[in-house]
């Protein structure tokens, strides 16, 4: 799983839209990826990216089930399988909406939305973080800009009651220097909890008051995640200057201040293996969110068409295994584990194999 995540997937129908399986470009969240299915385990991994179109990894064409041959070169190493189109995206809401355009299944069983698809760090080259490609959904008319709560509410009732969704991920743009979206969250999950039970999670940037946790909590928000993505200083100045003004130490405060809100493991942080981070300073700043409650979520990163990392080179496999190994073992010791978070990316694990390591830690 590590392996397909550094070096990507290639399909083998190029003749059929996406090699015969559904896959998603551009946007928040994982990106160029495609779910697949490896011994029960469903992971994104890359198959628009300069990198899976020369991978070792191709997979042939699925059967009427989703079930593909995984080969290596021209040898079979194993059967995975792609998760179906889910059957709420056939729904469109009374304004002529695609449910798609609204929310989207992430892993096999995770709904997942971006609130707000505009950001003030995204509207200008000097502030904009360098791997994002939030506005590219949004202009190639895949999504809306504002998903309402009434919105929010309706296709999170449909997946639930059509598609089985366990829990719910919404991130949003930071829309102000404030709040930075935690107010939009809020009356987000206030609207979908009064329409079904389902767990949520909430990602934002560090609102500028502490108090804004209970608020979030208070709506029905149940895990929260916000994202370092790079922790080294002088890259995130380089790589992303805007979310670079919101200083790690701001970071650490609001860590410390949501974890007594939403409890140990229930607060967590994306980080991005492979823009220049050293695995000593991704251990060493995972240790600190360990022993203040936080999960540390690890991913490789991924480059992005149309971005200014396009060409930039995912990690290596090697790398990886060298990161997430003892980074899994810290997991393990500290009780963080990803199972027992209520909801998110952390607990569904799919961008990253990191998981797979705690088991085995355990």
């Amino acid at each position: 799983m590590t392996e397909l995540q550094s070096f990507g997937l290639r399909l083998a129908d190029p003749g059929a839209p996406n090699g015969g399986v559904a896959s998603r470009k551009g946007g928040a969240g994982p990106s160029d990826h495609k779910a697949v299915t490896v011994d029960g385990h469903t992971i994104m991994v890359p198959v628009h990216t300069s990198s899976a179109w020369n991978s070792p990894f191709v997979a042939q064409a699925p059967d009427a089930q989703g079930r593909s041959a995984l080969l290596r070169g021209t040898i079979p190493i194993a059967q995975i399988a792609f998760p179906r189109s889910p059957h709420f995206y056939e729904l469109k809401t009374l304004e002529g909406i695609p449910y798609s355009h609204i929310a989207t299944l992430h892993g096999a069983d995770v709904l997942a939305t971006t609130v707000l698809q505009n950001c003030i760090r995204y509207e200008s080259r000097k502030k904009t973080c360098q791997f994002c490609a939030i506005g590219q959904s949004l202009a190639a008319g895949r999504t809306i800009a504002h998903k309402t709560p009434a919105q929010l509410a309706e296709v999170a009732a449909a997946a639930v009651r059509l598609d089985g969704v366990k829990h719910m991920v919404m991130t949003t743009g930071t829309p102000n220097a404030t709040d930075r979206g935690a107010q939009v969250l809020c009356e987000s999950a206030l609207a979908i909890r009064a329409a079904v039970d389902l767990p949520l999670q909430a990602q934002c940037e560090p609102p500028d008051d502490d108090r804004w946790f209970q608020r979030m909590r208070d709506a029905g928000i149940d895990t929260l995640g916000m994202h370092l993505e790079v922790v080294t200083p002088e890259l995130r100045a380089r790589i992303m200057p805007g979310k670079a003004t919101v200083p790690i130490s701001r970071y650490m405060a609001a860590f410390e201040a949501s974890v007594r809100v939403f409890g140990r493991g229930q607060v967590s942080t994306y980080i991005l293996a492979g823009l220049g981070d050293t695995p000593e300073a991704i251990l060493s700043i995972s240790g600190q969110l360990l022993a203040l409650g936080v999960y540390p979520f690890v991913v490789p990163f991924v480059p992005i068409s149309g971005t200014p990392l396009e060409d930039h080179p995912a990690p290596p496999a090697d790398f990886m295994k060298a990161l997430l190994e003892p980074l899994g073992a810290m997991v393990a010791r500290a009780g963080l584990r990803a199972n027992d978070i209520k909801a998110g990316c952390g607990k569904c694990g799919a961008c990253s194999s990191l998981s797979v390591y705690e088991t085995a830690a355990a």
